[in-house]
């Protein structure tokens, strides 16, 4: 076992060590640098059981799950002010109790949702995650908004995913996990509930396979791809909120149907679909159109206990040019964005890009590197991707808590919404369902803005339900 997976001894078997140390990644390094307090970076997740949990036995689940994971116990170290990197310090045990009970309550769904897109865990206290379990909160049937400072929206037409006054109590249990964007991603945080649920309820979760994508059938690669060097589409201004912070709305959908044999996958209908709802909602605000460029996380880790936890994954850009948009040419749409994401993803290339990893080389003080990251963020402010959509894809793991707590039966992430994005999409698909996240800035858009949104991607995503391909 190597120093990084072991972490310095307590002193009760072994002689006390310091605490191993581990430079940021690039991807770390660049969060770091552009930290705000009135958008925190937090990922979000909620996984929403029928049963209940034991408090006690899920403590030690989730903290033997960490254990088993010892990268993600890790914590800011402390260093002058001319250091050249910022470093991780891995550390034996949690420093703080991760895992939280707050108590029910009508509005506790919607409240714990609320804190998720509030406050990110600090970086200087292991690990940078918070699990808050919400009993009581009943099934996730619709969809529910809330934003940061816990402002509930209306549900045009849609069941509300929380408790309402008036009925019985609800039953089922929802998780929520908090992950501070600095240091993890989704899908390693989703990694270490797995293992805790393995543990909790005793049955091996081993991730299913991930689906095969369609062999190349749609011909050579796309090369009218429309430049990168405009500068591309914002979304444009709704309704903003008089305060920061980001407003979050969740929704369960129909995975969209594919005739067998497509040449394009879930994920490429998901893409029109994000694209084709931008376009319509700019389209009904006046705004002039302009390429649409999408950014899309690609994960390529396993997911089995040897995951790598941490920000693993990398961004590429899915461009649109404004004619391509076209609803009723949507089997050609659909076929162009399965050439582009092909291409994308078999492009070995940096996480963030060969820049980004110029910027971050250890040559000058860390803080230097830091002034200057945030001055060129600024300045490419308008050459920022319109929007970035973040598909899990299909959840690999059963997250079965045993028969009292039982199996997930709903999934939800969301990343943040910063400005000059405003506006994030994440989907996920569990127990043969698609569950939407879709996330934004308040300085952007408002809650009625927002069911907006999900109104009019259900609306393309069901249209991308063609025969002909």
């Amino acid at each position: 076992m190597t120093a990084v997976e072991h972490p310095a001894r307590d002193g009760t078997d072994g002689p006390v060590r310091p605490p191993v140390r581990v430079p940021f990644p690039v991807v770390d390094e660049v969060a770091r640098h552009c930290l705000q307090e009135e958008e925190p970076e937090t990922v979000h997740i909620e996984v929403h059981l029928p049963g209940s949990l034991d408090p006690d036995r899920l403590k030690r689940a989730f903290t033997e799950a960490l254990r088993r994971h010892p990268r993600i116990l890790m914590r800011e170290a402390r260093g002058p002010w001319y250091r050249r990197r910022y470093e991780w310090e891995l550390t034996p045990g949690p420093d703080v109790e991760v895992v939280s009970f707050p108590p029910p309550s009508r509005d506790a769904l919607r409240d714990a949702r609320t804190r998720a897109l509030l406050t990110a865990p600090p970086l200087s206290a292991s690990p940078p995650i918070r699990l808050e379990v919400v009993a009581g909160a009943g099934p996730a049937v619709g969809s529910e908004a809330t934003d940061a400072v816990g402002e509930p929206a209306p549900t045009t037409g849609h069941r509300a995913a929380g408790p309402t006054s008036g009925h019985p109590a609800p039953k089922g249990t929802v998780l929520f996990l908090t992950i501070n964007h600095t240091a993890l991603d989704g899908p390693a945080c989703l990694r270490i509930l797995a293992t805790a649920a393995e543990l909790y309820g005793g049955k091996d979760d081993t991730p299913a396979a991930p689906p095969v994508r369609p062999p190349d059938a749609t011909g050579p690669a796309d090369v009218d791809t429309p430049s990168t060097w405009t500068p591309p589409a914002r979304v444009a201004h709704g309704t903003p909120e008089p305060s920061p912070g980001n407003g979050l709305l969740v929704t369960e959908l129909s995975v969209p149907r594919r005739p067998k044999g497509s040449p394009y996958t879930v994920n490429d209908q998901l893409m029109a679909a994000t694209a084709l709802m931008i376009a319509h909602w700019n389209r009904e605000h006046g705004a002039r159109p302009r390429p649409l460029r999408i950014t899309m996380p690609v994960d390529d880790r396993p997911r089995g206990a040897d995951m790598p936890i941490g920000n693993g994954t990398r961004l590429v850009e899915v461009t649109f040019a404004p004619q391509e948009l076209d609803a009723d040419r949507m089997g050609e749409l659909l076929r162009r964005t399965a050439n582009r994401t092909r291409a994308l993803k078999s492009v070995d290339r940096p996480q963030l890009g060969h820049g980004a990893a110029l910027l971050t080389a250890p040559v000058v003080p860390v803080a230097w590197r830091a002034a200057v990251t945030r001055g060129l963020r600024r300045a490419a402010g308008p050459w920022t991707s319109t929007t970035l959509l973040s598909n899990i894809g299909r959840i690999p793991y059963a997250l079965d808590f045993g028969q009292t707590a039982g199996r997930a039966h709903a999934v939800w992430f969301s990343a943040p919404a910063r400005m000059p994005r405003g506006l994030t999409v994440t989907t996920a698909s569990s127990a043969g369902r698609l569950h939407l996240a879709l996330r934004w800035s308040r300085t952007l858009l408002s809650h009625g803005d927002g069911a907006h949104l999900r109104d009019l991607f259900e609306h393309y995503l069901h249209a991308t339900e063609v025969d002909d391909v």
